[in-house]
């Protein structure tokens, strides 16, 4: 299995490259930013562990640039900043995992095999559903080219939605996950949503994408065609 370490600490590098090697693993090693994203798409590996503060150009602008260019390689963040906005940040651009420094070096291996065990399956940092798409890194919503502004609320409602996108969701799933699990009241604040979210992805162009499953829950769905659109039921 080979590795691609991004470290400008060159102690750590050695020391890292020196361990895993005894584990089994090929690692090769850049100390900045540009080399790590040259290395990274010019070879395949199995994990790229990179640290985020890195001279030339930063891990998350490496990570960014990655999976813009659909290297889906599993990526693991090593790095001495812990806060949970440095963690989402990581993650939202595409990050598989994160591991903050000083960390365990078994802790570090067990992370690495976890990660090849589960590959490197395609995983767009930009959210697409026909016309619709959704940048959780910069929090931008598009219908074609057209910007849709939403509340935080309503984002977090129609990301939830776009990553079940084609499946029935219940109001109980979407309070579940979209609203505080203290959120004590009722659940007709979803159909309230829905109906904000519709009036801003759908009625100005003239699409009906999110709709209501009678019983069930709600589906959001690509663009439909303008004859299947026309023969839809009216919304609530």
């Amino acid at each position: 299995m080979r590795i691609l370490m991004v470290e400008d600490e060159r102690a750590l590098a050695e020391t890292v490259r020196r361990g895993l090697r005894i584990e089994g693993f090929i690692v090769d090693i850049a100390h900045d930013g540009v080399s790590g994203l040259t290395a990274a798409t010019d070879n395949a590996y199995d994990v790229v562990l990179l640290d985020l503060m890195l001279p030339l150009k930063n891990g998350y602008d490496v990570l960014k640039e990655l999976r813009q260019r659909k290297i889906w390689t599993p990526v693991l963040m090593l790095t001495a900043k812990d806060g949970e906005y440095d963690q989402t940040d990581a993650f939202d651009l595409g990050a598989d995992d994160y591991l903050t420094k000083p960390f365990s070096f078994r802790v570090l291996v067990a992370r690495i095999r976890a990660l090849i065990r589960r590959g490197a399956p395609e995983r767009p940092v930009v959210l697409t559903l026909g016309t619709l798409t959704m940048d959780p890194v910069n929090r931008r919503v598009r219908r074609g080219d057209s910007v849709i502004s939403l509340t935080a609320r309503e984002y977090g409602l129609l990301e939830y939605l776009m990553r079940r996108h084609d499946q029935i969701v219940s109001k109980a799933e979407i309070l579940d996950h979209v609203w505080d699990p203290a959120f004590e009241g009722a659940d007709n604040v979803v159909e309230v949503y829905v109906g904000y979210l519709r009036r801003k992805i759908d009625a100005p162009f003239g699409l009906q994408s999110l709709r209501t499953v009678r019983g069930m829950g709600y589906l959001l769905s690509a663009d439909p065609t303008p004859a299947a659109a026309a023969g839809a039921p009216p919304q609530t």
